[in-house]
């Protein structure tokens, strides 16, 4: 019966041994000097009044209408010309949206556009090489409206202007990434 308890106790051990010193991943031990800490948020910037809100999205939809009109004029790219159609209809859109919640506060939307937005828009006129003018200043007001309009969605004080902000948003980030394929 020896040899069976001696056979069975280093069975046991072997086994024991074996659990022991498999290799297990371990996690790396940090020191509290050396433990991650989160990223600290970005700043939040903060929402344009509601003037300012109406302002800047009337001048950057009538300056998209303009130079999309101009650029079914003069862009020498089929795929420039389609985009400039589908981006009339579109800022028309949100234009008539704004222009109806920002009357309803009695912020009519300007009829005529920010010294940047008409700076751009002469420019156009002029240049030689309008495609590639066309494309970058539409990347450029797109990117201003995402930022305006993310801000005031998510900070902005009128319950008007809000929704205005909310749906223009995903039509601006839309209208990005098919930029990115111009």
């Amino acid at each position: 019966m020896r040899p069976f308890r001696t056979f069975a106790a280093l069975t046991v051990v072997l086994a024991l041994g074996a659990c022991a010193t498999a290799e297990r991943p371990s996690a790396p031990v940090q020191k509290p000097s050396q433990a991650r800490r989160p990223a600290p948020p970005p700043p939040r910037s903060p929402a344009p009044s509601d003037a300012t809100f109406v302002e800047a999205n009337a001048s950057i939809d009538l300056f998209v209408i303009r130079s999309s009109e101009l650029a079914l004029q003069r862009a020498s790219s089929r795929r420039v010309r389609d985009f400039a159609s589908s981006m009339i209809a579109a800022h028309k859109g949100t234009s008539g949206q704004l222009s109806l919640a920002g009357r309803r506060l009695n912020l009519l939307p300007s009829a005529t556009l920010r010294p940047g937005e008409q700076a751009m828009l002469d420019a156009l006129h002029a240049s030689s090489s309008f495609d590639a003018e066309y494309i970058r200043d539409q990347r450029l007001v797109h990117k201003q409206a995402v930022s305006i309009d993310s801000a005031y969605a998510a900070r902005g004080r009128s319950p008007t202007l809000r929704p205005v902000a909310t749906a223009a948003l995903p039509i601006e980030q839309r209208h990005l990434r098919l930029l990115g394929y111009l």
